[in-house]
Order: C-alpha cells, then structure tokens, then sequence
C-alpha cells in the first residue's frame, strides 16, 4: 500500500497522502497553498470527513435502536485507504466497511476519493455506493485548510471570501459541539465577508444551504483562491484565531442540532442511499495569480 503520491500538471502539483485519502501540499509554481499542519497548533491539512460531519449527541448513533460511539467528524481521517489507480496527473483511493468500522457505523460503503489536476485546477470527486442490502445513511465533506495569509507578512485582516451571490442569509453557530438553535445574523455583507480571527471567536461560521457553490478567498493585489463544489449543500468556515489557515469546507450535512436524539437516519443533513446505488459529489481549488478584480 502506498503511504503517498504526488500528481502534478502545468503549474500544480498536489501530494495526497493514504490516512484519510487526504490532500497534504498544493503547490502553484511551487508555492504552497495549503497549511502545513503544524501540530501544536491543528495537526491536519484537508482531512476528508466520513461517515458524519461534526459531532453526534454524546458521540453517539443510534441505529435500528441500537447505540455506536463515533467520534467528531467519523472514522475516516484516520483510517489507510487503498490506492486502486494512479497515473501522473490523478490517483483514487478506496474504502469499504471493515470489522472496524461496522463496530462504530453499521452499514456497509464503498467509498472512493479521486483527485485530478486539470488544467489550472485540482479537482475532487467523492463517490459513495451502497453494497448493502438496506439504505446506506451517511454524511460527507471536506475540510481543507488554504494558509492565511497566503504571502507571508500580508495582514490577516486584508483577506476576504467574494461569494458567486449575495448571502443574506442568517448563519449558524457550534454550542458545546452541537448546532446551536438559534440562527445569527450573516456577518456576509452582499457577496463579500471580511476576514478577521473575531469571526471565529464562538467557532466555526456555518452557512446553511448558501445560495453560492462558488467563492474566492484572498486579498486584493496578491494570489487568491478559487474553489467550487457540487452536490454538498452546507458550507462551514473556520481557523482557530490567530492560526495560520482558513478552512473552506463544503459539507453534506453538519453536526446534529442541539436537542436531537432520534435515529441516525432523521438526523438533519444526511443522505440514504438504496442498496445498489451510487452518488458522486464534486469541487475544484483553483489557485489564482491574483485575485479577481485587481
């Protein structure tokens, strides 16, 4: 099994690592856009999330009235998968249900993550299929982390997300892990949202169903970020104030709302696939030169 590869094209190369099927380096003509992982401040670079986003009520999933323990964010980001193709510019990787994972998640999956450099693009493709024979119920995402700022000594606070529309829409927040209950008003004025650690004092900034499958992430007269995504309807935004990253992640579902205890599910965001069936969902990062508009 491969520990890792590296893919490369034009002006990018990407090395994706086999923990998690994770991306670890995006280089634009050699200059990384990806944070570096550092551990005594947040020890991973874009770890993909599997089969829950966020946490669970006490860790805990109920399906068929039976209880399983798993942790935030699923058992994926930790666990080898396999690499089933490779050629310069792609790689995928597999992950089917072990005696490991159907001991924390009871369902049967195949999972395949591919990356692929094309053109002035690394693109992404999550494939979920359901091998089982009773309906596969999972929720996925993506949680890459861009450096902030992306040229060493630009001011945080120079920085900005430029949405594809306009997103009036109130945002929601974590309270002890969980979706709090009650929404607050967008800090997105228009199509923009400043940039500054503040945001990110009471954690993550969730969008729920945001109208935009689109943004840029960068600062005026320097190198930007293009990113977008197809098929995963939640969008969160995070650092930990005063990192060094900015983590862009389109999600399939969230962390459960405070309060909820039903079946895994009737839990808000989560997908059911019928047994035979397979789902595919899609991004791009575009690294920029400079960003829009200079």
């Amino acid at each position: 099994m491969s520990d890792a590869v590296t893919i490369a094209g034009g002006r990018l190369a990407a090395r994706i690592r086999a923990q998690g099927a994770e991306l670890t380096s995006l280089t634009h003509d050699g200059a990384e856009r990806m944070w570096q992982a550092d551990p005594a401040v947040w020890g991973w670079h874009a770890p993909n999330l599997f089969p829950i986003v966020g946490a669970l009520p006490g860790d805990r999933l109920t399906h068929r009235g039976r209880t399983y323990t798993l942790p935030s964010h699923g058992f994926l980001r930790h666990t080898a998968c396999e690499l089933i193709a490779r050629d310069a510019v792609s790689c995928t990787w597999r992950l089917t249900e072990s005696a490991e994972t159907l001991a924390v998640y009871p369902f049967r999956f195949v999972l395949e993550i591919r990356y692929a450099i094309e053109g002035d693009a690394l693109t992404g493709r999550i494939a979920l299929e359901n091998p089982g024979d009773e309906p596969l119920i999972a929720s996925l995402g993506l949680h890459p982390a861009f450096q902030w700022p992306l040229v060493p000594g630009r001011p945080r606070e120079d920085y900005r997300l430029v949405f594809e529309h306009d997103e009036p829409a109130p945002i929601r927040r974590i309270a002890g892990k969980l979706l709090a209950p009650e929404p607050e008003p967008t800090p997105v004025r228009g199509r923009v949202l400043a940039l500054h650690d503040g945001l990110f004092a009471n954690d993550a900034v969730i969008m729920d169903r945001p109208a935009s499958r689109a943004l840029t992430f960068g600062a005026p007269g320097g190198p930007a970020i293009a990113m977008d995504w197809d098929g995963l309807p939640h969008l969160g935004i995070w650092t930990k104030p005063g990192a060094g990253y900015l983590c862009i992640e389109p999600w399939q579902g969230h962390a459960s709302p405070a309060g909820f205890e039903g079946e895994f599910k009737d839990k808000p965001g989560t997908v059911s696939l019928a047994p035979g069936t397979r789902r595919e969902w899609r991004y791009r990062i575009r690294p920029l030169d400079r960003f829009p508009g200079d």
